[in-house]
């Protein structure tokens, strides 16, 4: 009985290991997937093109903010959705070469972001992305408007292409699903019973009718290279592709020739 002791204890502590480590993949995931920076509602941007505030009411709880740089004579449309960290004051200036190509830019914040309000579930960010294409077909009915994606905001980005006839669709740093990413993370975990959100951008995106870029790095240490290369394996349409950027990061690709290049070539 003695020598059951030792192994019987270290059963135990291990199963309560795995058990704190299901509590907290469980409880805190908003935690690991969104990195949200506030902003007060008195927040002034300043940026090198000015930008007009734009508001989305959606319900009592939730109102929508977003930024729209316009630019006079643009070439197109760009609806941009960003990453899951920061705050449209750090993100619109990421935008800001896109309109140096001369295009006009719509870029939000999701809910509880900069002074975006409301709570996040994964259907409400879905919906909120189709109200946003909303607002910029009404501001541009004629003019072509594509969609840009980065990171978390590829998944949006894809569902909205996949819903709307848009120009073409743009992912940079994509994910096949957080599902996928998890998995890769943490291969222990019964992963399908604790993620409550599962962002599927690989089910999107072959309802995708418009042209499809993708951009990812190989040095990427947050959405592995391979991660994107597997979505954009899964694109069963002829009008797709791919540019890698050999030592890319997963927030550096702009520094890249490889990617200002290509990005030039598209919008031109």
């Amino acid at each position: 009985m003695k020598k059951l002791k030792k192994p019987l204890i270290i059963l135990f502590v291990l199963a309560n290991l795995y058990a704190i480590l299901c509590g907290g993949l469980y409880f805190f995931q908003d935690n690991l997937l969104f990195h949200p920076r506030q902003l007060a509602q008195d927040y002034n941007f300043q940026f090198e093109h000015p930008a007009e505030e734009v508001w989305i009411d959606v319900d009592n709880d939730t109102r929508l903010h977003g930024l729209h740089f316009k630019v006079p004579n643009e070439k197109g449309v760009l609806l941009y959705y960003h990453g899951n960290a920061g705050s449209l004051a750090r993100w619109g200036e990421i935008v800001q070469y896109l309109i140096d190509l001369n295009y006009s830019v719509i870029i939000m914040d999701y809910r509880q972001y900069g002074k975006s309000s409301g709570k996040l579930t994964e259907e409400a960010l879905y919906e909120d992305s189709l109200l946003w294409y909303a607002f910029a077909k009404a501001q541009y009915p004629t003019t072509p408007i594509s969609i840009y994606g980065r990171s978390l905001g590829t998944t949006f980005a894809t569902y909205v292409a996949s819903q709307e006839k848009v120009e073409r669709l743009i992912l940079e740093t994509p994910f096949y699903s957080i599902r996928d990413e998890a998995y890769a993370r943490f291969p222990i975990l019964p992963i399908d019973k604790l993620l409550k959100y599962k962002f599927p951008t690989h089910a999107f995106i072959n309802s995708v009718e418009a042209p499809i870029e993708i951009f990812h790095g190989t040095d990427d240490n947050v959405v592995n290279y391979d991660h994107g290369k597997r979505l954009f394996e899964t694109i069963n349409s002829q009008k797709k592709e791919f540019t890698t950027i050999p030592n890319g990061g997963h927030n550096d690709l702009i520094t890249f020739a490889a990617y200002r290049d290509r990005i030039n070539t598209i919008l031109e």
